[in-house]
């Protein structure tokens, strides 16, 4: 079948099966993201606790270097790393959400070929 000869209905379904596709890889580098931060956060929690009270600590503002408590940053830290871990939870609803919707678009686009490729009874 070429090009030319591809149903109308079966061009949209192809589009939807691309965005769907192109939406998923979307959320999956999102998702990435944000569990390589997570990690990057695990591992500043894990120096911060390994430092004694009177060891000085800085926290990054930008391009600069600010003088913090050791208690702040871990607190600060934290609630970051949740946030992160609701972020993360959200984006995986939406991956599973939409490894559906690509299920069920295939199937109709499969269900649609093997409509047209059936010989026709006349």
């Amino acid at each position: 079948m070429s090009e030319q000869e591809i149903p109308p209905w079966l061009k949209e379904q192809l589009a939807r099966l691309n965005q769907l596709q192109q939406n998923l890889q979307a959320i999956l580098m999102q998702k990435q993201q944000l569990e390589i931060e997570g990690m990057e956060i695990d591992k500043a929690l894990e120096e911060l606790k390994k430092a004694t009270p009177d060891d000085i600590v800085y926290k990054s503002a930008g391009p600069i270097l600010i003088r913090s408590k050791k208690d702040d940053l871990i607190k600060e830290l934290e609630e970051k790393k949740e946030l992160l871990n609701t972020r993360i939870a959200v984006l995986s609803k939406q991956e599973s959400r939409l490894k559906e919707n690509l299920k069920e678009v295939q199937g109709r686009i499969d269900e649609m070929v093997r409509g047209v490729s059936r010989p026709r009874a006349e």
